[in-house]
């Protein structure tokens, strides 16, 4: 016979039900405030990335050369970028459209959580690690969760893109994120909020599939058990693989932001400065055409390789 502490429903178990279940919100609370802190410093990379995306270039580039003496227009940098925003907004400024990101990073590691809870329930595995069906399930679950974590929270990155893409124009439409919410429901309805989706969701599916697969083949193929770093190596796989990966998806990522400001009434996205376009194909084939599908990846180092520059004056 069990001792009374030990059997179900006495106050023992209560207590222990309730540590665990107080353990488990503040883990889960913990995570929230990583994931804000993360968003807002990361904030203002995006936002000059963003600026940069939809082709704003408020400074004159400079001439410079190469290692080889090939002469260059090196653009503005990630620094020289976020002093002209600071100077034009003050440092305030580097934080425009920061409330809908963290409504989103928020929303997002909740639905992550809750899915991949479900998706671990139903998926009990007994096959050997490195097995190709285990590498195809896994990212199938994963790309699942990424699917509606996207569906859940693009809404609040559009609201968050158009803040941003104010700051070309100098307008001030798009305000607080319910304004933001009242404004695209009354001018564009649902599907306002839902402008990029398709190619965003395409660009991050492609980055799952191809990086997963890609880290899988090379550990399994190309790693010899022999080689002593072997499990060392294959520790970073996917870390190397997500980099390359990243570029060959990157396109994707950038025709979604620049549609979710296309023709929605700020400067950044009407003509001159865009095209009016039809849909997210007619987008990438016109950045295509122009050279620009990369527009926006690089911070550093941007340059614009000219044929002919006057001589510099010392």
């Amino acid at each position: 016979m069990e001792p009374p502490e030990n059997l179900p429903g006495t106050p023992a178990d209560a207590d222990a039900d309730a540590h665990v279940s107080r353990a488990a919100m503040d883990a889960n609370t913990a995570v929230l405030l990583v994931g804000a802190g993360v968003t807002v410093i990361t904030h203002p990379l995006l936002y000059v990335k963003l600026l940069i995306q939809v082709g704003h270039e408020p400074l004159p580039p400079t001439v410079g050369t190469t290692l080889f003496g090939r002469k260059v227009l090196y653009l503005p940098g990630f620094f020289s970028y976020a002093h002209h925003i600071v100077k034009v907004d003050g440092k305030r400024g580097l934080f425009r459209g920061l409330s809908p990101r963290i409504m989103s990073s928020t929303i997002s590691t909740v639905v992550r959580s809750k899915v991949r809870q479900q998706v671990e329930v139903r998926s009990k595995t007994d096959e050997p690690q490195t097995s190709l069906r285990k590498v195809v399930k896994e990212t199938s679950h994963e790309m699942v969760i990424q699917c509606l974590s996207r569906v859940a929270t693009h809404p609040f990155h559009v609201m968050s893109i158009r803040c941003m893409a104010q700051f070309v124009g100098r307008e001030d439409k798009y305000g607080g994120m319910f304004s933001c919410i009242i404004k695209i429901f009354k001018e564009e309805g649902i599907a306002g909020f839902y402008i990029g989706l398709i190619p965003h969701m395409l660009g991050e599916v492609l980055f799952l599939w191809c990086c997963n697969l890609l880290a899988h083949f090379i550990n399994t193929y190309a790693i010899d058990e022999s080689f002593g770093q072997a499990s060392a190596v294959r520790s970073y796989t996917k870390c190397v693989m997500g980099i390359a990966v990243s570029v060959l998806t990157y396109p994707f990522i950038l025709v979604a932001d620049l549609m979710a400001v296309n023709n929605c009434g700020l400067a950044a996205g009407l003509p001159p400065r865009t095209p009016i376009f039809k849909s997210w194909l007619h987008c990438w084939n016109h950045l295509s055409a122009e050279g620009h599908l990369l527009r926006g990846s690089s911070f550093f180092f941007r340059r614009v390789p000219v044929t002919s520059l006057p001589p510099i004056q010392d």
